[in-house]
Parts: structure tokens; sequence; C-alpha cells
């Protein structure tokens, strides 16, 4: 099996850069300016409205290859934003008798404060990249021409922006170009991100580029031209001056969006096992343990997020036998016990799921994961079946309440599995999640024909 890419991008310093941002603006606020004001409410307040001004002026999505009279802008508007802001508080809280002055020295302090960090944080990266070597990106380009030759230049010439290029493949030579050993290369000297000149490939080798990259976990982005890209969802994104493409945007690659995500899950897993299963559990271990010998719970492995295994956890629902770990249950199984029957009927069983949740191994919305032996099969035969590791595996998923649930007949089935959860990934909001665990509920208590 292929080694798959493990490393990812260091969204976690956003999550840092929100901690000590709002650290400054209430500390700020209620140790030196407006001693008289609430403190929870003001903390409340201000901090919620920080988070909605930054993802609407895009304040935190500061990158590797950002200039820095980008963050230099984006600080000047959240300024202007954050002012305003202020104001508007101190009208609605008109009987503190906030005089505008200090407003003004209280927002002007934060933003000195804040973009002294924010600059100091950005040249750190760029020393550490720079004498270190760490926190980079490895890099190769398919197509030789003036773009991509000057974007080759840019990665060798500024190391300071984090990426170590390895190679730049000329398609114009057809005696030494050859794409399976391009796609060989990119394995051995793992490879994280792919660059294309999309003017220099065909529709044939941009398809077997796209393929290979969705299969083996690679980031795959285009050096844009007049040549039609298909239907994709394209985000333009600048280096210096050279525009580039990236062909999969997924929002959950945002550190915000995996806040939202991450806190949502903690509290729904949360809520489930303490008023769910705390109760719960030892009624179905009693009833498991009556008609069966063995454990109540059973652990399997699974393939979680970036490929990684994890193990899994149900009620178990079968006799304890050697092929658990090997074949899925089918209509009419003997393995599965008459308890096993009902509650894999109301899936009940799935319910331990949720403290691989708590644990942050799963989601409670997302792909559903696969037996590890099915997984491998999969992803030689099935394409772009690795697309579903870009994010953390669910309880529930869009395929499961699509009619893709359960047993996988014929390769038909999985293909529709993977269909419907790329859209998920592509797709992602938190209404969506909300979505279909209602609908996971409703068809619950409906029942399910492919619950067996």
């Amino acid at each position: 099996m292929t080694a798959f890419k493990q490393g990812r991008y260091s969204g976690y310093l956003r999550h840092i850069s929100y901690f000590i941002d709002l650290s400054i603006i209430n500390g700020l606020a209620l140790l030196y300016f407006f001693k008289m004001v609430n403190a929870l409410e003001f903390t409340i307040i201000i901090s919620t409205s920080w988070i909605v001004l930054s993802i609407y002026s895009k304040f935190y999505e500061v990158y590797r290859y950002s200039r820095e009279i980008t963050i230099a802008s984006l600080i000047l508007k959240q300024w202007f934003l954050f002012t305003l802001l202020m104001f508007a508080f101190s009208g609605f809280n008109f009987e503190l008798n906030i005089e505008p002055r200090t407003i003004f020295n209280y927002s002007l302090s934060v933003f000195l404060l804040i973009g002294l960090f924010k600059f100091t944080l950005y040249y750190l990266l760029q020393k550490y990249r720079t004498v270190f070597g760490g926190n980079y990106r490895i890099t190769a380009i398919i197509g030789k021409n003036k773009q991509t030759i000057a974007l080759e230049n840019f990665f060798n010439k500024n190391p300071e922006y984090g990426y170590m290029h390895k190679r730049t493949f000329n398609i114009k030579d057809k005696e030494v170009f050859n794409l399976d050993a391009c796609f060989r290369f990119m394995i051995n000297e793992s490879i994280d991100e792919i660059y294309c000149s999309i003017s220099e490939l065909s529709n044939t080798q941009m398809h077997k580029i796209i393929d290979f990259a969705d299969n083996n976990l690679k980031t795959l982005k285009f050096l844009p031209d007049n040549k039609d890209i298909y239907s994709k969802k394209l985000k333009y994104e600048y280096y210096d001056y050279i525009p580039i493409l990236s062909l999969r945007d997924i929002p959950l690659e945002d550190s915000v969006n995996q806040f939202v995500k991450r806190s949502f899950d903690i509290i729904f897993s949360s809520l489930v096992i303490i008023f769910v299963l705390s109760w719960l559990t030892p009624l179905i271990a009693i009833l498991i343990k009556l008609e069966s010998k063995g454990s109540v719970f059973f652990k399997q492995s699974r393939n979680g997020f970036n490929y990684k295994e994890f193990d899994c956890y149900k009620f178990r629902s079968m006799m304890p036998n050697k092929d658990a770990h090997l074949y899925q249950a089918t209509r009419g199984d003997q393995r599965v016990t008459k308890v096993g029957k009902f509650i894999r009927k109301t899936s009940i069983d799935e319910l331990p799921q949720f403290f691989n949740v708590l644990f942050g191994d799963m989601s409670v919305v997302g792909p559903r994961p696969h037996m590890v032996s099915h997984t491998n099969m999969y992803a030689k035969k099935i394409d772009k079946f690795m697309v579903r590791h870009f994010v953390k595996p669910g309880i529930t998923g869009l395929a499961q309440i699509s009619g893709f649930r359960g047993e996988v007949e014929t390769d038909k089935d999985i293909i529709g599995r993977v269909k419907y959860d790329i859209f998920y990934i592509e797709s992602w909001s938190l209404l969506l999640d909300l979505k279909i665990i209602l609908k996971t509920f409703i068809d619950t208590l409906k029942g399910d024909d492919k619950a067996y």
C-alpha cells in the first residue's frame, strides 16, 4: 500500500493567534480602560464580535506566502472595524459615559500590540524556516515555461516562505518526460504540493494528475491560463505576483471552521454520553451478556483523518468470530445475535462511537470509516476514494442519508458513497451537519431497510 502523506499545515497557529489577540483585547479593556464595565458581559460580547469581524475581514488568513503589505492592510481594516464596534458598544451602554478619546486610545493600544505580535510571529516563522529548515512544504512543478520558472525562482530564492522545491518536469522534452515516472518521484520524495502549468497539459494528462493527487493525498495547484479546467471550485492565491489556482478548496482546512466543528462535536458527544449512554450502556451490557459470552464492546481498526488508523468502538452485535475484522455483516448474517439484530436495526450499536468523537478520532458527521482491509482494497480500485480522508470520519454522513448505508454489495454502492462524501467535504457547513443529523434521527425512527 502506498505510504500516504501525514504532514499537514500548521493551522494551530491561528488558534494561538486568536487566544493572544482576545487576551490583549479583554486584558487592556478590563485592566486599564473600562474598569467599570461588567467583565463577563464585556468579554462575551467583544470576543464574539471580534471573531465575527475576523471572519468577515479574513484577518487571520495570513499564509506563508503572504507579504508584509497584505498583513498591514488587514491590520488597518480590522482596526477601523473594531473602532466602530467599540463606539457601538459605548452607544448601547451610554450610562457608562465612555469618552470617544478613551475608545480611540484603547483601540489604538490594542492594535499596536496585536500588530506587533502578528509581525513578530510572521518574522519568527520566516527565521525558523530559513535557519532551521522547519515548517516547510516539499514542492514539484509539472511544466517548464516563463511562469513555472518564475515560480521555481520564488521557491528557491525565498526560503523564508517555507518551500523546499525538488524538481521541475519539462513536459516538452518528450524523450525524457514520463508521467508515471513523475508520480513515482513524487511518492519517493514525499512531495506535499504539486504545481501544474495548465497550458502544457493535455486533458488526459490533467485527468491522470488530478487522480494521482486525489488518491495519494497530495495538494494540487495550477498556474492558470486561458485553458478550460473543468467545473471545479477553484481558489485564487498569489505567491508574490504569481497567480495560483487550487483545485479543491476544503472548508474544514480553515482553522475557524475546524474550531466550530470540533466545539460542536465535543458539546454534542458529551450530551449523548451524559444523558443517553450513562444509563443505556448498563442495560445493553446486561442484554448482550445474557445472550452470549464475550465483551460488551467491539473494537475494530479503521482508517480516519489523513489515513491514520484508530480503534472504532461499537456495542458487540455478533457472536465472537475470527472473521469480524474481514467481512461486513450481510442480510441474514448468522453471526448476528438476537440482541444484535435489534441494536443494529435501531443503530444503537453505533452509539459508543461518541467516545471516538470526544477523543478526537471521529466527528459526529463525516464520511463513514471502513474496515482497514476494505479501505486498502477500495483505495486501489475506486477512483478518488482517498479524498474521503481529508477530513475526520463520522458516525453519520451525507452518503448514509442518501441511500448508501450499510453493506457494499456492488462497486456502484461505494462509488455513490464516495461521490456524496466528496460533495460533503467540498461543501461543509455547520448547517449541513445539523441537517444530516436531523435526517439521520428521522431515518432511525422510520427504520432503514439497509440497517441489518
